[in-house]
């Protein structure tokens, strides 16, 4: 697989890599045996990134993770782990972003994952004021002096708080929403990392699954899956569910996005290309629930560059159908 180096890490990582949400809950019930496989399949397909989070299960996620490595050894040294932290705070408010709750949140992970020093760990979507706050700055930077972190980053829901964190200069990485149907990041987020050396993270890029083409008007998830009870924001923010598209509307631009699929390839994998192929993306995660899954995401990088039809084309379904809905609030 093709890389590309991670921001200011200085790492080199595979561009499509594995998101680790599924692994821990929230997307229905995936098992400790099945999880241990997902990961095994993407790596096998070339997948170098992986990324969780503390609040995924719990640390369930994580843990996973801290156990394929340390199964495999000769995978950990060459796999980058990305993970958050934040959303363990109760309530989650801005003042709870403290130099001594980074030091808990941090060594938790690290016992999770089985590691002395993180690769990277990314604030978990906080509040808006966080991202301006100096002593946030200076307490991340403490991580990394103090060896518990090797670099940090952000991951946002705003165009104005991915700028806010780009500005900043020890700021290795922005993970944002990015995908055919949120597109507002390549106006200004995309541009302004790459200037200034800051690695992005895409995700969410199949909004939720919707751009796989396979969920029509009466799918049916889960209890326990966030696309049953986050479907208008009731748990936390609704772009993470469906990229905040109302459900019917996302499942009829979906079907038109599956019309301009290459020959030989898988919606998904269409939707994963256009995102591999957006200047100043580092690495793209989506996520999977089975190895075929995590395998046929992997090669969507060997698919060849989207042609011009197509790429226009997807482009008017976007403000044909989708624009209204997300252009504005995001």
């Amino acid at each position: 697989m093709r890389t590309r180096v991670l921001g200011r890490t200085g790492r080199e990582v595979g561009v499509v890599g594995l998101g680790c949400w599924q692994l821990g809950g929230d997307w229905g019930t995936v098992g400790d045996d099945t999880a241990l496989e997902v990961l095994d399949a993407a790596v096998g397909a070339g997948v170098t990134f992986l990324d969780t989070a503390d609040v995924y299960g719990d640390g369930r996620s994580e843990k996973v993770i801290g156990r394929f490595l340390a199964e495999r050894p000769e995978v950990a040294q060459r796999v980058t782990v990305a993970t958050k932290m934040g959303r363990r705070a109760n309530p989650h408010e801005a003042d709870a972003y403290t130099a001594d709750a980074f030091r808990a949140w941090t060594d938790r992970s690290r016992e999770n994952l089985g590691v002395d020093t993180l690769d990277l760990v990314q604030l978990h979507c906080p509040p808006t004021a966080v991202y301006s706050r100096d002593d946030v700055y200076d307490a991340l930077d403490a991580l990394v002096d103090e060896g518990r972190v090797a670099a940090y980053g952000v991951s946002v829901e705003t165009v104005d708080e991915a700028l806010t964190a780009i500005a900043r200069p020890n700021v290795a990485t922005v993970q944002i929403i990015l995908n055919v149907f949120r597109r507002k990041p390549l106006e200004q987020v995309l541009p302004a990392a790459a200037e200034a050396g800051v690695g992005i993270i895409a995700r969410v890029p199949l909004a939720s699954g919707l751009l796989s083409g396979k969920y029509d008007a009466s799918t049916q998830f889960a209890a326990d899956d966030h696309r049953s009870y986050n479907r208008h924001g009731e748990a936390f923010d609704v772009g993470e569910t469906f990229s905040g598209v109302p459900y019917e509307v996302g499942v009829e631009a979906a079907r038109e996005v599956a019309r301009h699929t290459p020959q030989g390839a898988t919606t998904a994998q269409l939707a994963l290309r256009w995102i591999v192929d957006q200047p100043g993306v580092s690495v793209v995660i989506p996520g999977a629930r089975t190895p075929d899954q995590a395998r046929a995401n992997a090669a969507a990088e060997q698919l060849s560059p989207l042609d011009d039809a197509t790429l226009d084309a997807l482009r008017a379904v976007y403000d044909e159908r989708i624009r209204e809905h997300v252009h504005g609030r995001w």
